[in-house]
């Protein structure tokens, strides 16, 4: 092997084991466009929280971390990841995989190119006094797409009985019939009505899934003058 065929495979192999930033550079304007699949549930304004944290001034935070949030999940909390470069790309790729059990419903960006650029885009907007230039929030158009339809709150099961609601600052807790509690954004549950015959029994609300991701819901009542003792102010 002579010495030009040395040098030539020198380089491909540093090509093969360089880092993925390398074979695919970032492009913060395509990762914009890719945020607008985020921006439902996360902001970039300092501790605005939504359905998710703020995702300002998000590297070398500690996950699970950010004060101002109340909902992370116990695995998230108890992870010890600190998000950088490598962790936030696991996590934009897999969620569950990097943290199992976490709350998370997003399902991963398997696609190299488009992780590379959100986080390109990402790098630059989350960065202390970076103006928040995120696309309009999506959630309102959201609520809704999957509501009960024709479910007969009578003689649903009881993962749809609602048994507690608890509010504390802008979070809800509800527990059904079925032991679980689960946690809403205030935005992301509302509060309703049904007095057909299909409604719930007096005293007897019921929950029902809505929009596409997983984290909204509505809790159905019999009559308005039951929402309020039911729910119970409880941090």
């Amino acid at each position: 092997m002579n010495g030009s065929q040395i040098v030539a495979l020198a380089a491909l192999a540093s090509l093969a084991f360089a880092p993925r930033s390398f074979a695919a550079e970032g492009n913060p304007a395509r990762g914009q466009r890719v945020f607008g699949a985020c921006a439902a549930c996360h902001s970039l304004e300092p501790n605005r929280s939504m359905t998710g944290p703020s995702l300002a001034e998000l590297w070398n935070r500690k996950a699970g971390g950010l004060a101002s949030f109340p909902r992370y999940s116990p695995a998230l909390k108890s992870s010890g990841l600190v998000w950088n470069d490598k962790t936030l790309e696991d996590w934009i790729n897999d969620p569950q995989h990097l943290v199992p059990g976490n709350d998370m419903t997003f399902q991963g960006i398997k696609d190299n190119q488009q992780r590379v650029d959100l986080l390109a885009f990402l790098k630059q907007a989350t960065q202390p006094g970076h103006p928040a230039s995120q696309p309009a929030q999506q959630g309102g158009q959201m609520g809704g797409m999957m509501g009960g339809g024709d479910l007969d709150l009578k003689t649903t099961g009881p993962e749809h009985r609602v048994k507690a609601i608890s509010y504390c600052r802008d979070t809800y807790r509800v527990t059904t019939a079925d032991g679980n509690t689960r946690v809403f954004w205030e935005r992301n549950l509302r509060l309703m009505i049904d007095s057909s015959e299909n409604g719930p029994e007096k005293g007897a609300p019921g929950l029902v899934d809505a929009g596409m991701m997983g984290d909204r819901a509505d809790a159905i009542f019999a009559d308005p003058s039951e929402i309020s003792p039911f729910i119970i102010a409880k941090c």
